[in-house]
């Protein structure tokens, strides 16, 4: 969760500099990132991005280092879990939807979560043990807590299918960052690109386009897929969706139309 910087003092920070920049990522016990590695974007090349943010948490006295090592402090600890349930509390406050189907929807997305982060695909998981952190206690049966945590929890799935996805392909994250962004048309020019990919330097997006010019997955001319470039790209998202669906119970992927439906209206009852 990222602090705006009005609210600090209300949070009891006698430091409001910078504080707006930390993250803790709540994730139950356990708190923030602990490793270094946890911090750094398999998407980014740009080594110690987030040293910013570390040094702004230990300056306000949230995180400390050790041995190389970030943990969270006693009192970054309560932090987290005081906004964690102050988030909570706040949603309990929220209709988005009639009681009955809000009930239903988060009912119906916290088994597809708990089937897919249970699933023997994908093997290795980066973000699932987030997903369960974050819960913490299981929420309340049909609230909108629980609808966020199925949420979230999704969202952590599906990154995990995704890198399993990609790295199955052969392509690095930064390669398969741009090759995205360019299957999407997304950027008019090498500056648009980068302004784009504020993770990695723009001298890193520039080769990994000619990398992937070199290798015909991009036009010679233009910043656009070509259909070998598509095709690959595809795959990769082809491949996510089955790691991701696959396991979702059948009478939940059935209803798949609804949900969608009664997601858009709570984003819009949201929004």
């Amino acid at each position: 969760m990222t602090f705006p910087l009005q609210k600090t003092e209300e949070l009891g920070l006698d430091r409001p500099t910078f504080i707006w920049t930390i993250n803790l990522s709540y994730r139950g016990d356990r708190g923030a990132s602990a490793e270094p590695g946890d911090l750094t974007s398999v998407y980014g090349t740009i080594p110690g991005r987030w040293l910013p943010m570390a040094a702004a948490a230990r300056g306000a006295g949230l995180a400390e280092e050790r041995d190389g090592r970030w943990y969270l402090t006693e009192r970054g600890r309560g932090l987290a879990a005081a906004m964690h349930e102050a988030a909570r509390a706040h949603y309990a406050t929220l209709t988005p939807l009639p009681k009955d189907e809000l009930a239903e929807l988060a009912r119906l997305l916290d088994r597809a979560f708990l089937a897919a982060a249970k699933a023997p695909e994908p093997a290795t998981r980066v973000h699932t043990p987030f997903a369960f952190g974050y819960r913490g206690e299981d929420p309340p049966a049909g609230s909108f807590a629980q609808l966020d945590a199925a949420v979230y929890g999704l969202w952590q799935v599906r990154d995990d299918c995704h890198m399993a996805a990609w790295r199955a392909s052969g392509r690095s994250g930064p390669e398969v960052e741009v090759l995205t962004r360019l299957w999407r048309d997304e950027a008019a020019d090498d500056a648009a690109l980068a302004d784009l990919l504020t993770h990695q330097r723009p001298e890193d997006v520039s080769a990994t386009v000619k990398r992937l010019r070199k290798d015909g997955l991009v036009e010679p001319a233009a910043l656009t897929t070509t259909a070998g470039g598509a095709s690959v790209r595809q795959k990769i998202e082809d491949e996510t969706d089955r790691l991701f669906f696959t396991p979702w119970p059948e009478d939940v992927g059935a209803r798949g139309s609804w949900i969608a439906e009664k997601l858009i209206g709570v984003n819009s009852a949201l929004g």
